[in-house]
């Protein structure tokens, strides 16, 4: 088996189009949940999401190709023989209510595709659609591809936007903040959705090396699993989570005292967080360490989220820094100790990353930080 890097990757979101702009804005603690501008939520449960702002894509470009774009554009070239993974979920969902007497903006059959013939490579990989897991399922269905020898790198591609849509079924299951979002909060009372893209080019040492590409992260384990309890809601006790980060830890030989730092899905939901806390719990005990969420700041950005999370992660490692879990405020009595509002010093070498979604899926990764 092939050892798995990440070796260029780039996010945007509503707090900056890039990486490193995103990071700043969470060191500081900045939120940018504010009003739906875009289309009218006057009859839904809430009217605010964390939107990218002064959106001008080019003429006839829809919102996630403009998204895409900017990502992927980031990180070319790509070496030749690249596979593309698609795994965002919406896709053309923002033009289902559209009047049909407006020109319409073009809309790829399929954005695999799309993608492909932008960076010039054929159009060889596959599509995931794993719900709010898909970015983190793409990169671990990924990474053992590469693992395998079947590719010496895969680019995992993800966009999705705040569209009525989507936003009308979350507010169908009242699932949104009347308020902040505030994952693993004592009084959190709903999540809030983000625009957000994210690029992460995966590769083996000797691709690397080939073509020169710095080993941001070793992706050293992954894991999914399906606990099958619900169409929406996630299983109580976390069995279907705790088996996916077991698989990704055992894959990368950790033990769990040995994991240093996890950065959860933490959607600021009532189920969802409790599920993740109880999973931690199951799978650590009672150990303290460093938790957090980024969708207090960015909102939940479906397909692309788990990407995003690892390239934060990957970020995390180099920096030396765990980012603040921002809306957080009292952290309920699990997420004592561990889930913190403020920027934490780190000095640990990896981070399991973990994303769950609707239809029971859920996916870990673990990023071990390279050798200098």
């Amino acid at each position: 088996m092939r050892d798995v890097y990440v070796v260029k990757h780039a996010i945007a979101t509503s707090l900056g189009n890039s990486v490193e702009a995103t990071w700043q804005r969470l060191l500081k603690g900045h939120s940018a949940l504010d009003a739906i501008h875009h289309f009218h939520a006057d009859r839904l449960t809430s009217r605010k999401a964390c939107c990218i702002p002064d959106w001008l894509p080019a003429a006839r470009e829809n919102r996630v190709c403009a998204l895409t774009r900017g990502v992927i554009d980031q990180i070319t070239p790509v070496p030749p023989g690249t596979g593309v993974v698609w795994a965002g979920i919406k896709g053309n969902a923002e033009y289902i209510e559209a009047d049909q007497n407006i020109e319409m903006p073009y809309l790829p059959e399929h954005y695999l595709q799309w993608v492909a013939e932008r960076l010039g490579i054929g159009p060889t990989g596959f599509a995931i659609n794993a719900a709010c897991a898909s970015s983190t399922v793409g990169l671990a269905v990924g990474a053992q591809k590469i693992a395998r020898g079947e590719y010496g790198s895969l680019l995992v591609c993800a966009a999705d936007v705040v569209t009525r849509f989507a936003f009308s079924g979350f507010s169908a299951l009242k699932a949104f903040t009347p308020t902040v979002c505030r994952p693993f909060d004592k009084a959190r009372d709903g999540m809030c959705l983000g625009d957000g893209a994210v690029a992460i080019l995966l590769a083996d040492a000797a691709t690397a090396r080939k073509h020169k590409l710095d080993r941001l992260a070793h992706l050293s384990g992954w894991g999914i699993s399906n606990d099958a309890n619900h169409i929406t809601g996630p299983s109580r006790d976390g069995a279907g989570l705790v088996m996916a980060i077991e698989t990704a830890m055992g894959m990368a030989g950790l033990h769990p005292h040995d994991t240093q730092a996890f950065c959860a899905h933490g959607t600021g939901t009532l189920f969802n967080d409790s599920m993740e806390l109880a999973a931690i719990e199951a799978v650590f005990g009672d150990r303290r360490f460093p938790v957090f969420s980024i969708k207090g700041a960015v909102g939940h950005t479906l397909g692309a989220a788990g990407g995003i999370d690892a390239a934060i992660c990957a970020h995390a490692l180099a920096h030396k820094l765990i980012p603040p879990t921002v809306g957080l405020q009292t952290p309920e009595s699990k997420a004592a100790g561990r889930v913190s509002h403020q920027a934490q010093a780190f000095d640990g070498r990896n981070i399991l990353t973990s994303n769950s979604g609707f239809g029971g899926v859920n996916a870990a990764l673990v990023l071990h930080a390279v050798p200098i």
